[in-house]
């Protein structure tokens, strides 16, 4: 149905005078150029004139051209075939296999309704020590995943993939959002070499790409994780690398539609903008999804309004230190900026949460004794002092972890440890049960039942 004419366009921005065809936004809207199609989706609406967000590059499009509008709105492929699949955010696949498609569905559904809702999932265990004991889950819960390149945020990402599968028979979408393309080709190889490719599907928006594209990834990865949760009842993990750049997205397109900023530049539209992608990210009494969203935080700014909005959703942060990956420690997990809001005596038991406090004064009473015994040695500690400092230096090894998707790599067979377990071996270790026992017997182990 012809709707209008292109009064103007630019790279983000396209305007249409339209000729008294009814849309609203979101409709979708296409041109043909030679044997070229373009595509639109309609951002705003003012009098007769309509702002379409171009969703490829607009060369070829000129004054006059005829705009018309599409029976359907964005949708993405709603069926099993997304697993082993890679999508571009508009839904098309690009890993070049063919796809026989099973059924479709909008990108922007009506929201669950309240009733469905489970605010109290189960507890989520993902059989990586460090991740159960400093910052357990539970189902529907939304986890910050912070750390730099070459930490192993990759290889963490995978175990989950793996062990979620293993222990719940639950597959993973993985979103894409504004990161390198060399990143997730990268991904894909090591999904596939890993064999976890046939549990995961994939949308990715890269960073040379456009802002439409970038903001629209995060959608398609939603629906994604909404038919596994929906029609397969099944406890989806969702990661979304990186949440920031869709923030940065909105932005963009807001700044060519010439609205008025908030703070650094951001639209005005940002606490609906992030709620809406973070109110689609719950659990059922059939279903759940479980998101990791990494983070990236500018100019190291953790108070900026994004970064602030985006946290204000979560609940909680695993963060991937540097420092500790450069001791050769993996999962190289930072347990002092680590933390879950399940980390109360109610929620993990009193047993849980006690040992959890003793192993964070433990851990940081031993970066005081370090600094001590770089000074003056270790002779000069008290005999407590001396216990807190090898008991520690247990503790950190033990907290090390073999995986599976590592092993070809390491020549360790991967393990996943029982939370359990891993409370007992805690206990042991804090009450003096291993002082007998050297600090390298308690590096990349499961736990010490499984070692014995």
């Amino acid at each position: 149905m012809l709707a209008g004419k292109i009064i103007s366009v630019s790279d983000l921005l396209v305007e249409v005078l339209l000729s008294g065809v009814q849309v609203k936004k979101r409709d979708m809207m296409y041109a043909v150029k030679g044997e070229k199609t373009y595509r639109f989706e309609v951002e705003d609406i003012e009098g007769n004139i309509a702002s379409l967000v171009p969703f490829s590059n607009v060369a070829g499009l000129s004054r006059g051209t005829e705009v018309y509008k599409a029976e359907e709105g964005l949708q993405m492929e709603y069926s099993d075939a997304i697993l082993g699949r890679v999508f571009s955010p508009y839904g098309d696949p690009i890993d070049k296999k063919p796809i026989e498609s099973q059924g479709k569905r909008t990108v922007y559904p009506d929201p669950l309704p309240l009733g469905t809702i489970d605010v109290n999932g189960s507890m989520l265990w993902t059989g990586i020590k460090a991740l159960d004991f400093f910052a357990p889950m539970q189902k529907g819960f939304k986890m910050g995943l912070l750390g730099g390149a070459g930490v192993g945020k990759t290889v963490v990402i995978k175990e989950l993939i793996h062990n979620v599968y293993q222990g719940l028979g639950s597959n993973s979408v993985f979103t894409g959002v504004g990161e390198r393309s060399r990143e997730g080709r990268e991904l894909y190889d090591e999904m596939e070499e890993s064999g976890l490719l046939d549990k995961i599907a994939m949308v990715f928006g890269q960073m040379g790409e456009n802002s439409a594209s970038r903001s629209h990834a995060i959608y398609g990865g939603l629906t994604l994780a909404e038919y596994l949760r929906d029609e397969k009842n099944q406890d989806v993990l969702l990661f979304i690398d990186n949440i920031y750049r869709a923030v940065q997205a909105y932005s963009e397109i807001s700044a060519m539609e010439n609205r008025m900023p908030i703070e650094n530049g951001y639209p005005a539209t940002l606490d609906s903008d992030v709620s809406e992608i973070e109110e689609r990210i719950n659990s059922t009494g059939d279903g759940s999804i479980t998101s990791f969203q990494a983070i990236y935080i500018p100019a190291d700014d953790i108070t900026d309004a994004a970064v602030q909005t985006i946290m204000g959703h979560l609940d909680g942060q695993v963060v991937l230190s540097r420092k500790v990956a450069e001791k050769g420690l993996y999962p190289a997990v930072d347990v002092f900026q680590t933390s879950s809001t399940l980390m109360e005596v109610e929620r993990v038991g009193k047993r849980h949460y006690d040992l959890h406090e003793k192993v964070i004064a433990y851990l940081q009473r031993y970066q005081e004794l370090e600094e001590i015994i770089a000074v003056l040695g270790i002779e000069e500690l008290s005999q407590q002092d001396k216990e807190i400092f090898y008991r520690s230096r247990k503790l950190r090894n033990y907290f090390t972890q073999p995986m599976f998707v590592a092993q070809d790599f390491t020549g360790i067979p991967g393990v996943y440890v029982e939370i359990a377990d891993v409370l007992d071996d805690v206990e042991a270790i804090l009450n003096g049960s291993y002082d007998d026992r050297d600090e390298d017997e308690f590096f990349m182990i499961g736990s010490m039942k499984q070692k014995q």
